[in-house]
């Protein structure tokens, strides 16, 4: 929910180049979704402001400047749909999404990290790794001055090479993988593949944190697993839908399009057209009592379609969030639902 600042607490970012994590936590916000940005955005109008470039397409820890609207040439503003109020609650689009990952809105890769003082004996080193389950410990001074990386890889290459066993010796030192964590996290990712790891730096130029092949991993099974199940729930929905309803009634549903771009097709709908077309106790008459002849077109006798909807309504919600590919992965009960939603559907479909 967002909790509205103070007034003067806004009118205090003027001419300020903040970063879009620090308006969200001014406004106490985690997720940027339709109702937030909208929320925040009209708090900064009515303060006489607003930001450059907009918070609503940048990463979390992109920057932005706070200036007055009046700096800002004027746009012409687009009609609304005639679409029903409850279209708020679709995802934002496409454009509106944040168009960059950079390596600083990893989790790991701000978190902090254990390092060792060059005089540090080897023993130690390895010892920590073993009882921490590192692969790879940095060698360095005061955050600031890194000397090297020690790894399972380059102790083994130690000992093939038959040089002492020290930690210098032990180190790997040339064209250490150090990684800015404003670039671009996509574009880091061949150094993770050929290190296995690489080291972040801050704003403040210490070591922040580090990405590991692991933590690739866990970040695009905890994001990839949700958008394919919701992926495959709406194409179950497209295949019921489609094979009971004729155009006339997926026009119907149509309503923020003008009426010559309602194509009657079920692969042009989106998640609130679904609840349009089967949400029997939506406020608009005509649309209710259309939902309730489809509801009767698809011939599930025995589905309840209260709890249909009910669930249908969670999973468009679910949908809206990871549209914004947050950085907390969903927790584990949202995961049972879209995948107890899919299971459903896999029944009915055609």
């Amino acid at each position: 929910m967002t909790t509205m600042p103070h007034e003067q607490d806004v009118a205090s970012l003027k001419g300020r180049t903040v970063s879009v994590q620090e308006i969200l936590d001014l406004f106490r916000v985690r997720v940027r979704d339709h109702r937030t940005v909208h929320r925040i955005s009209r708090a900064l109008t009515d303060a006489g402001l607003t930001t450059l470039p907009d918070f609503a397409v940048c990463g979390l820890r992109s920057t932005v400047d706070v200036v007055p609207l009046a700096a800002v040439p004027a746009q012409r503003t687009p009609p609304e749909p005639e679409g029903e109020a409850d279209e708020a609650d679709e995802a934002l689009p496409s454009h509106a999404l944040p168009q960059r990952l950079l390596l600083g809105d990893l989790p790991s890769a701000r978190r902090g990290l254990v390092s060792v003082g060059p005089g540090t004996p080897l023993s130690q080193t390895t010892f920590l790794m073993r009882t921490k389950g590192y692969s790879q410990i940095p060698v360095t001074t005061g955050m600031a001055q890194v000397h090297g990386v020690v790894t399972w890889g380059s102790v083994a290459k130690m000992y093939g090479a038959g040089k002492p066993a020290t930690l210098d010796n032990a180190m790997e030192k040339d064209e250490l993988p150090v990684f800015d964590a404003r670039q671009e996290f996509f574009a880091a990712l061949p150094v993770v593949r050929e290190h296995g790891y690489l080291l972040v730096r801050g704003d403040d130029g210490c070591l922040s944190g580090i990405v590991t092949a692991a933590d690739v991993t866990d970040r695009f099974e905890g994001a990839a697993r949700p958008f394919f199940i919701v992926g495959e729930i709406e194409s179950l929905l497209r295949r019921c839908l489609g094979a009971a309803l004729d155009t006339e009634a997926i026009k119907a549903v149509q309503t923020n399009k003008k009426p010559e771009h309602r194509t009657g097709q079920v692969s042009d709908l989106m998640f609130g057209d679904y609840l349009r077309l089967l949400d029997g106790s939506q406020t608009k008459q005509s649309l209710a009592e259309g939902a309730d002849r489809n509801w009767a077109a698809l011939q599930w006798p025995n589905m309840p379609r209260e709890q249909f909807i009910v669930l249908l309504k969670r999973v468009k919600d679910i949908r809206n969030r990871i549209a914004h590919f947050d950085e907390k992965p969903l927790p584990p009960e949202m995961i049972e639902e879209l995948t107890t939603f899919a299971k459903v559907l896999r029944e009915f479909a055609p």
